[in-house]
């Protein structure tokens, strides 16, 4: 390609759109959710403990965040949020000794990502 085409290139209108920081964390949850699911319908510990480990990665990202004191979210929300950290953290070492199912992280990243669609119209 030469100069002039990587130019035209370079400043073309990108037909992306936007993302917002609530779209980029719905999309993250429902990877993981996916993730999850599919996880647990096959017999593939490995796959389980992977999956489990991305969602705590998130979780442990999302209460970093909240725990930081120029976070904008309402201290009670922020709070809830750094709750539900603990729980999932806690639920998933009963998942990986299989004293628990996936089932409840599952509806819990689901009932985060019907937040985040709600507050910001997420399709």
């Amino acid at each position: 390609m030469n100069a002039f085409n990587m130019a035209k290139t370079a400043y073309a209108n990108s037909s992306a759109p936007t993302r917002t920081p609530r779209s980029t964390e719905y999309d993250a949850f429902a990877q993981i959710t996916h993730r999850l699911k599919s996880a647990s319908k096959t017999d593939n510990f490995s796959a389980l403990a992977a999956a489990l480990h991305e969602n705590n990665k998130l979780w442990t990202l999302l209460a970093a965040d909240v725990s930081d004191k120029d976070n904008a979210l309402p201290e009670s929300l922020r709070g809830r949020i750094f709750y539900l950290f603990e729980f999932t953290a806690q639920h998933s070492r009963k998942v990986l000794r299989k004293e628990a199912s996936v089932d409840v992280l599952v509806d819990i990243n689901t009932a985060i990502m019907r937040g985040l669609r709600s507050k910001e119209g997420v399709s």
